[in-house]
């Protein structure tokens, strides 16, 4: 599949920051971004999909949600305790958006006019960026031993909004008396999330019993969306369709597929499997088929066929446009493009680690016990009970939608 040069790419997304600051999201036209970067505008559409899809983009190369996973990685490593790893991600945080604050006051004072599409891919941004900041919140509580009152994604949804909200004040009115400088706004934001949002963890029989009927929220997607994805993916490219079939087919969290190299790949007429290096250290077999339909075979199957189209000597399973091993981020971006404008059953954006979830609950359904799962997704028992509830619900949904049959009521058909 060819590719637009990425300088082409650049130059749009240069293009488009540089109108919507000057004359607003709204106003600003595809055709007169092309016009800037001295592009077709078909090359617009193609490398974005449309206006909403390039203002994502600007965003996101304009640092508000990139630039984030580095910096956090960083902090976790640095920041021992809490209370310094809250505070020195949140200063950071302020100084990134303050790098573009035409572009945020553009957003903020345009979003009621903006389309639906728009607002889900904004929403979709955020979703990452607090995904990203759950993780690293929940390195730190974990390691100092403390107990989250509310969620670790609640918790970084509602730091992302409170330091977005502080910055939008600072933005639009010049003189406030809510704090008394950048220092103090910090240090009441971490003192807050200390003894409102976080408790020293004590094990105790009520907490442990308050636990045991607290099961983990688990969000499978249905198989006609989950079909849908794997479709889409498919007129992306190769690579985007192997990556797909990976999550779907094989369960495999983020960090592992990026760990995996071309080696880790078994496969013959009577199997497919990968040797998971990062994290669990295990086997798992690739699924030909995948909510009740088969794609390929173990020989010849979405993986396989990218495989054997790649000319390059490059070891990592997944390389991007540039021939080098993707990193996280950029199969989070990956997913993040072919999963544009879906939305769960309860209208929510599609997040990749309910690619995990969907295949650990249809490994259920077709019968695998709990001690083997375990050992094929590298999560303990304890982990998987709430799969394993969840497995148990959809089955008797379809045992009982089985039941309205004629055959099985025992009464027969009525015909107009």
């Amino acid at each position: 599949m060819s590719r637009t040069p990425s300088s082409t790419r650049q130059r749009l997304i240069n293009a488009a920051l540089e109108l919507f600051t000057s004359q607003g999201v709204t106003e600003t036209t595809t055709r007169q971004i092309a016009e800037l970067a001295q592009v077709n505008e078909v090359t617009l559409f193609r490398q974005f999909g449309n206006k909403q899809g390039l203002l994502l983009a600007v965003i996101e190369d304009s640092a508000v949600f990139t630039r984030l996973s580095e910096s956090l990685r960083a902090q976790v490593q640095k920041s021992s305790r809490l209370d310094q790893a809250l505070k020195n991600y949140a200063g950071d945080r302020l100084k990134v958006l303050e790098e573009i604050p035409e572009l945020l006051r553009s957003v903020v004072g345009e979003a009621g006019r903006y389309t639906l599409e728009n607002r889900r891919a904004l929403g979709r941004g955020v979703t990452l960026a607090n995904l990203e900041v759950a993780r690293y919140l929940a390195t730190v509580i974990d390691r100092e031993n403390l107990h989250p009152r509310i969620s670790v994604e609640k918790l970084a949804s509602l730091l992302n909004e409170m330091l977005f909200g502080y910055l939008v004040i600072e933005l639009t009115s010049e003189f406030h008396e809510l704090w008394d400088d950048r220092e103090d706004f910090l240090e009441s934001l971490v003192e807050l999330f200390l003894h409102g949002g976080v408790s020293p963890h004590e094990v105790t029989a009520e907490s442990k019993e308050d636990s045991t009927h607290e099961p983990q929220k688990v969000a499978d997607l249905p198989a006609s969306l989950v079909h849908s994805i794997l479709q889409q993916a498919k007129k992306r490219g190769l690579r985007e369709y192997a990556f797909a079939y990976v999550l779907f087919g094989a369960g495999l969290t983020l960090s592992e597929t990026v760990a995996l190299e071309r080696s880790h790949q078994i496969c013959d007429e009577h199997q497919h499997l990968l040797q998971v290096t990062q994290g669990a250290v295990r086997q798992v077999p690739v699924n030909q088929w995948i909510m009740g339909k088969r794609y390929g075979s173990y020989t010849r199957n979405p993986l396989t066929q990218w495989l054997k189209s790649r000319k390059d000597t490059q070891q990592a399973l997944f390389i991007n446009d540039g021939g080098e091993a993707m990193s996280e981020e950029e199969l989070g971006s990956v997913w993040q493009k072919f999963t544009s404008g879906m939305l769960t059953p309860e209208g929510q954006p599609l997040l990749i680690e309910q690619a995990r979830q969907t295949w650990c609950v249809e490994m259920l359904m077709r019968g695998i016990d709990l001690e083997d799962l375990s050992i094929l997704s590298g999560w303990d028992c304890t982990q998987l009970q709430s799969y394993a509830r969840r497995a148990r619900e959809k089955a008797a949904l379809e045992r009982a939608i089985k039941l309205d049959s004629p055959r099985n009521t025992g009464i027969a058909e009525y015909k107009t």
